[in-house]
């Protein structure tokens, strides 16, 4: 192996027009030793719009060989090359390749820097017109409608401003499981197509946004979801407690965390809670 002198960069590709490109982007496809790509044809066109030639190695890098591909490009930064990963559109390693590398990185000690630029988290977060001082990112959603149901059910409660992205073809689903879990009154923004041609952000309570989503859906698409308003604080006595955990599960929050919730809300231990839910007097805080 060598000193450990190489730097991986991950570097952020236009989520549509390629006049985004940050200007560092084709300085740094020109000069890297390595360039990774989760698309090595996207790759192509994108060299081919910025007029830039790469010099250096060019290896795909992508979900199904990302995890064989890890070990080799570590050790071609051990080896103190410069490997440049880029993905189909935004930031690598978000909801993309990249993640593995990373960390492979981080854990050898070698250098990890980015080239700032286009990310339709926070594009889509910033355009929605919803609060952004405190939000979360939480991908895409699991595809079993069981599944999906659970996840939200989980997030019902979220005070933040929550970020999803989703495929064209799912979005109408999508939208009727967050109606289900979160209320259909909840202010909502479908964001599509993202600083392209036909840009849209359609905004309204979910509800409207299943009904408008029923016409059918084409593009990349990202939703905003503001987060849940604030609860009122449970009192004290023991039936208000009792009530107050049985509606949290009710909702699909699990009893050991709606136990922790309400202890919080009403200010009290969660040993008390956790003792009139399960009838006892005493045993082990949960």
């Amino acid at each position: 192996m060598g000193d450990g002198s190489g730097v991986l960069v991950l570097a952020a590709t236009p989520i549509g027009r390629v006049a985004d490109a940050p200007p560092r982007l084709a300085e740094e496809l020109a000069s890297a030793d390595v360039v990774a790509a989760e698309d090595t044809r996207r790759l192509k066109r994108l060299t081919n719009d910025l007029g830039v030639t790469v010099s250096g190695r060019i290896v795909s890098y992508f979900e199904g060989n990302e995890s064989a591909r890890t070990p080799v490009l570590l050790e071609a930064l051990l080896d103190g090359e410069r490997v440049l990963l880029v993905t189909d559109a935004g930031m690598p390693s978000v909801s993309d390749p990249g993640y593995r590398l990373v960390a492979a990185a981080v854990e050898h000690d070698v250098l990890v820097t980015a080239v700032p630029g286009p990310s339709a988290v926070l594009t889509a977060l910033a355009v929605s017109g919803l609060p952004v001082d405190r939000f979360c990112f939480e991908g895409f959603l699991p595809r079993k409608a069981g599944e999906r149901s659970r996840r939200l059910a989980d997030l019902a409660g979220e005070p933040r401003t929550m970020v999803f992205f989703e495929a064209p073809h799912r979005t109408e689903v999508a939208l009727a499981a967050m109606a289900e879990a979160f209320g259909p009154d909840r202010p909502a923004a479908v964001c599509r197509e993202l600083t392209k041609t036909h840009e849209e952000v359609r905004r309204g309570p979910l509800a409207e946004l299943v009904a408008w989503a029923a016409d059918g859906i084409r593009g990349e698409v990202t939703i905003v979801v503001q987060g849940a308003p604030p609860t009122a604080e449970v009192a004290g006595d023991p039936d208000s407690l009792r009530a107050a955990v049985a509606e949290l599960e009710a909702g699909g929050t699990t009893r050991k965390d709606a136990i922790v919730e309400v202890a919080r809300r009403a200010g009290v231990p969660k040993r008390e809670v956790y003792n009139l839910v399960h009838g006892s007097k005493g045993g082990a805080q949960p």
